[in-house]
């Protein structure tokens, strides 16, 4: 999945002129918490978050601190053609909760953690009427085949698997299904020798 397919076009920005105060009006107006920052033709100057601009309010009552003194100058950018995993390893190694999505130098879409989350659990089709059923599988060459075979055999179907991340012997995988009862696949899959951790309708 492209980032274009789940950032947000035409984003509100804030030109690199505003005050600090016309930042946070903006922000609370339309409920959102990154504003980038622009310049002359949509050039990204900058990228500045609710939490920055409240730290900055009080100071900037009493100096001559404005919105260029909070600016993230050089903030973690993408490209809309960039794959999704890569912003959510950007995000995740860098603690952040959103970036700005450029080309050419130009803003064209923001993202944040909420889209990446939202492709989530599209991907694991959570929101959606299915099933699951949690399945220990050891690290043996056939295994896992073997597992997906006695699931279609038993009148599973996969919407999608996923992996435990540790690194051992056997690991657990998570099929997630059309809904369904799981009871015949649960003992199927027992009878097969394997261990189902978690069996959900």
């Amino acid at each position: 999945m492209k980032i274009r397919d789940l950032m947000v076009t035409d984003p509100i920005t804030i030109p690199i002129s505003a005050s600090i105060t016309d930042a946070i009006e903006l922000m609370k107006t339309n409920s959102i918490r990154h504003l980038p920052v622009v310049g002359t033709d949509n050039i990204l100057r900058g990228f500045v978050t609710l939490a920055d601009l409240k730290r900055g309010l009080i100071p900037s009552m009493l100096s001559d601190m404005n919105l260029t003194d909070l600016l993230i100058l050089d903030p973690i950018t993408v490209g809309p053609d960039d794959d999704i995993e890569i912003a959510a390893q950007l995000i995740y190694k860098h603690k952040i909760s959103g970036m700005p999505v450029i080309q050419n130098n130009r803003l064209v879409g923001i993202l944040t953690e909420s889209d990446i989350l939202r492709a989530f659990i599209d991907m694991m089709g959570i929101l959606t009427a299915s099933s699951r059923i949690d399945v220990v599988i050891q690290d043996e060459p056939g295994a896992f085949k073997e597992a997906l075979q006695i699931i279609n055999d038993s009148g599973g179907d996969i919407i999608n698997v996923g992996m435990a991340s540790q690194q051992t012997s056997q690991r657990t995988y998570y099929f997630r299904l059309a809904a369904c009862k799981t009871i015949v696949i649960q003992h199927a899959l027992e009878q097969g020798g394997y261990e189902v951790l978690n069996a959900m309708d």
